[in-house]
C-alpha cells in the first residue's frame, strides 16, 4: 500500500527513531468522535506514535471522546475541550470571523501554541488546520492537513512562522521521540535529544 504523499516526505524529513508504541482502535475512535479522521494522521500515528519533535512540539495520543473531558491536556480530549474554550474566548482572524468550527486537537507545543482540525467538513481529507497562537492570542486557518503542516513548516515553506517559537520553522529536518523512548533515554543518564551525558538525566521517575 502506498504512503499518503506528505507521509513520505516527512519520513525523510523526520526519520522515526523507534517504532510506534501508540495502539489505537480507530473503529472506537470513529464511533465516539462521530467521524474518521484524516489518512494521513493515522499512518503517522501508526509510524511514530505519540511523542514530541524536538522536545517542543507535542503530538498527543488519539483518545475516545467522552464527557467529561478529563485527562493529560497534551492528549486529545482534554486538549480538545480546552480549545474550544480558547476559540470561544479569543480573537480570530478576519477571515474565521463568524465561523463555528468543529475543533479537535492533535498537537501542542512549548510555546502554548493549540493546534487543531476544522473537522466541521464531512471529509477529513480535506479538514484544515487551525492554529491558536498564544503569544498573540490569534486564532488562524492554514489549508493542509495535519502532516502537511508539519512538513510545510519545517521546510519553512509558510509565508511566516505559525508557532510561537521559530525552533522548528525551516529546520530541514528533526527528531521525534515517542514518550517511552523520552523516559528510556532519560533513565540511561543521557540528554534523550543530543545523546550526549546528562549527569542529571537520571534523577528523576519519570515513570
Amino acid at each position: 500500500m502506498a504512503e499518503p504523499a506528505e507521509i513520505e516526505v516527512l519520513l525523510r524529513l523526520m526519520p522515526p527513531e523507534t517504532v510506534s508504541d501508540t495502539t489505537v482502535d480507530w473503529d472506537l475512535i470513529t464511533e465516539s468522535w462521530g467521524t474518521a479522521f484524516p489518512a494521513a494522521y493515522r499512518r503517522f500515528i501508526t509510524l511514530y506514535g505519540a511523542g514530541a519533535i524536538q522536545d517542543y512540539l507535542m503530538i498527543g495520543e488519539p483518545e475516545p471522546w467522552a464527557e467529561p473531558a478529563t485527562g493529560d491536556d497534551n492528549d486529545m480530549r482534554a486538549g480538545t475541550a480546552f480549545a474550544r474554550v480558547l476559540w470561544a474566548e479569543s480573537r480570530k482572524d478576519p477571515e474565521l470571523a463568524g465561523t463555528s468550527p468543529r475543533l479537535i486537537l492533535w498537537g501542542l507545543d512549548s510555546s502554548g501554541d493549540n493546534l487543531c482540525w476544522d473537522a466541521s467538513g464531512p471529509d477529513p481529507e480535506r479538514w484544515p488546520v487551525l492554529l491558536y497562537n498564544r503569544g498573540e492570542g490569534i486564532w488562524r486557518r492554514y489549508d493542509c492537513g495535519m502532516v502537511e503542516f508539519l512538513v510545510r513548516h519545517l521546510r519553512g515553506d509558510f509565508a511566516g512562522c505559525p508557532l510561537g517559537d521559530v525552533y522548528l520553522f525551516g529546520r530541514g529536518s528533526a527528531m521525534f521521540l515517542t514518550r517511552t523512548e523520552y523516559r528510556r533515554r532519560l533513565r540511561s543518564g543521557v540528554d534523550p535529544w543530543t545523546g550526549e551525558p546528562d549527569p542529571y538525566a537520571g534523577m528523576f521517575n519519570y515513570g
